[in-house]
């Protein structure tokens, strides 16, 4: 089976890997990336159909538990026992769910405001039922239809410049197919909204607090998930590109911390 694309930016400290979000790509951590590597060492992976990632034809390898066992086959090339991970929105769903089925591989784990991670079942019931027809109408719509999702890249009103246009430079890159399959086969699973009290290692939200709809999930999460600390930004969901510079430092502050 293909492996997702990843690569990695050397640096001082542990292994940290970052996943970013639905149609993002590995651009969205340019404002992140110099500071990160005072302190770790920055590993970067692109989703399937995203980015420099192929499109597996297996709807398998879309699946979260997939896409685990995938970022686990990172870590094993990379030599290291025990690394952090860093989830962004849809990769936030991925890196919480690794924490949880590998917790001895995990020193700890940040991850930013995430609806798919916490969605409720009848969200996960929606997305289960309408996948497939959602997938089909990408796939006839094509690039277009891709381009007509509000979360696409094109629509952000708020990003730097560079991060924008970085971002919306590797949208040509999305691959209908790849996107497709991850609505009709990523999507469903992604929610560990009823997973989080198995959380047993030091864990990290960057919350972005003018996203008010993430909230109620913020508060569920305080709640329920051991070994939680929040940290709260004047951002809205694109927390790491809007409020580089709290990131970072929540970051650091994280892995000194820890480590």
């Amino acid at each position: 089976m293909p492996q997702p694309f990843w690569e990695v930016h050397e640096g001082e400290g542990p292994f940290l890997l970052l996943v970013h979000g639905f149609l993002s790509s590995r651009s969205q951590w340019l404002s992140n990336l110099k500071a990160l590597q005072q302190h770790c060492q920055p590993v970067v992976m692109e989703l399937y159909g995203h980015g420099r990632s192929p499109s597996p034809n297996e709807p398998g390898a879309y699946h979260a538990a997939a896409y685990v066992e995938a970022m686990d086959a990172i870590r094993s090339k990379l030599g290291t026992k025990r690394w952090y991970l860093c989830g962004y929105s849809l990769g936030a769903a991925l890196t919480i769910r690794y924490a949880i089925t590998f917790p001895d591989r995990v020193v700890g784990h940040i991850f930013t405001n995430s609806a798919s991670a916490f969605a409720a079942p009848e969200t996960i019931r929606s997305w289960t039922e309408n996948g497939a027809t959602s997938a089909n109408n990408l796939r006839h719509g094509g690039a277009k239809a891709i381009e007509r999702i509000p979360v696409h890249p094109r629509h952000a009103r708020r990003l730097p410049p560079r991060i924008y246009n970085a971002l919306v430079a590797d949208s040509k890159l999305l691959d209908v197919e790849g996107i497709a399959n991850t609505l009709e086969h990523t999507m469903p699973g992604l929610s560990v909204r009823h997973e989080l009290h198995l959380n047993s290692r030091p864990a990290l939200l960057v919350c972005g607090r003018f996203e008010t709809a993430f909230q109620p999930h913020r508060e569920f999460a305080e709640k329920k998930m051991p070994h939680l600390t929040v940290r709260e930004t004047d951002t809205g969901h694109a927390v790491n590109m809007q409020g580089a510079d709290i990131f970072n430092a929540a970051i650091e502050t994280f892995v000194q911390s820890t480590s």
